[in-house]
């Protein structure tokens, strides 16, 4: 790397210790990577993570782990490991599988989504986080206080509908996700529709089942009636073989197949994914989701976040009819509470302006 790339890389390691996890002088940092033989998380970043942890006088502790199990739970060990350290920082799956439920041994902890060097040492990796959190906070509350929200693509998704909170409910996970890429979940439960399934049925990166994905090579189109899927509809061959997935999936854990959860978009521009998603379409979809070019459901199973992902391409989401998103372009001006969050933060602009195109498609 040139001298440029490592600055960049070690203010992306200040931005996640520091403005994400709120890291001061004298706490300690476990940091729990994945073994980068699985093909997920590289090496460099999580070194990267721990160098400028020493710099800034937090003492850090590597931890090799290996990929997720059925079980979605951390390991005694490893819980034992947080407990004994101030902050947690995951680069791996496993932070992952608990983020809707884990307490993480009642200490703080951080899931990186920046899988790599060139993520964290990217603008995805160094944007500020509190940018995007406020970000992430202004859509929550457009969302919310939509009569009609209404989720539209170039494929023939059609689906309207409403959320059902009022903002003021508990966090939508237990961990900080960095960087901050998505908005809360929004329950399926005051929507109804179809939603055009292509490319891939993937998992949600809650717990592994084998085969972890299924290849669309046509159109299905979900029909969705609040928090039920009640069929799908295309090609006969298609459509057979995404019920037998879900049969498969649904089995395997004992859950309800049929059930949709939730949906979120992507909203951080600077997520890019180079990789062609056909090299590891698991990883791919729990990467590249950030993207404000695609926006994704949770189902099977009656649960957050479920475990199979339907991802839409190039959206067109809007609120009371206005547009929020056009083809992964935001609306920065919709309202005073969006408005707000450029004028705090100018580079935001600039981020926008220039938004990554690249999803591994």
């Amino acid at each position: 790397m040139t001298d440029i790339a490592m600055d960049n890389l070690a203010e992306g390691a200040r931005n996640l210790l520091i403005n994400c996890a709120g890291a001061n002088p004298g706490d300690t940092i476990l940091i729990v990577h994945e073994d980068p033989a699985l093909g997920w998380y590289d090496l460099k970043a999580p070194h990267a993570v721990a160098a400028e942890a020493k710099k800034l006088d937090m003492p850090a502790t590597m931890m090799m782990v290996q990929g997720p199990d059925k079980s979605g739970e951390l390991s005694p060990e490893i819980l034992a490991a947080m407990a004994a350290h101030d902050q947690t920082v995951f680069f791996a799956r496993i932070g992952d599988q608990g983020r809707f439920s884990i307490t993480h041994a009642g200490r703080p902890a951080v899931m990186s989504y920046a899988i790599d060097a060139e993520m964290l040492a990217s603008p995805f990796g160094r944007f500020h986080y509190e940018a995007f959190l406020a970000l992430k906070d202004a859509i929550n509350r457009t969302l919310d206080a939509a009569e009609m929200i209404h989720i539209g693509c170039a494929s023939g998704t059609d689906i309207t509908g409403q959320s059902q909170t009022d903002g003021s409910g508990p966090e939508d996970v237990a961990v900080k996700r960095f960087p901050m890429g998505i908005h809360k979940p929004i329950s399926t439960a005051g929507f109804t529709g179809r939603v055009a399934v292509t490319e891939y049925l993937t998992p949600t990166n809650s717990r592994p089942y084998t085969p972890a994905m299924l290849r669309l090579d046509q159109t299905v189109f979900a029909l969705v009636d609040g928090n039920r899927i009640s069929g799908f509809e295309g090609p006969q061959d298609t459509v057979e073989a995404v019920e037998r997935h879900y049969r498969h999936v649904a089995d395997t854990f004992g859950i309800k197949p049929m059930f949709v959860h939730s949906w979120h978009s992507g909203m951080h521009p600077a997520c890019a994914y180079p990789v062609p998603a056909s090299d590891n379409p698991d990883r791919w979809s729990n990467t590249a989701f950030p993207n404000p070019r695609i926006l994704h459901f949770h189902t099977c199973g009656a649960y957050p976040p479920g475990e199979i992902c339907w991802m839409v391409f190039d959206a067109v989401v809007t609120v009371d009819g206005q547009t929020l998103w056009d083809q992964g372009r935001f609306n920065r001006t919709l309202n005073e509470d969006i408005v707000s969050v450029f004028n705090r933060w100018p580079g935001l602009n600039a981020l926008f302006d220039h938004a990554s195109r690249e999803i591994g498609l």
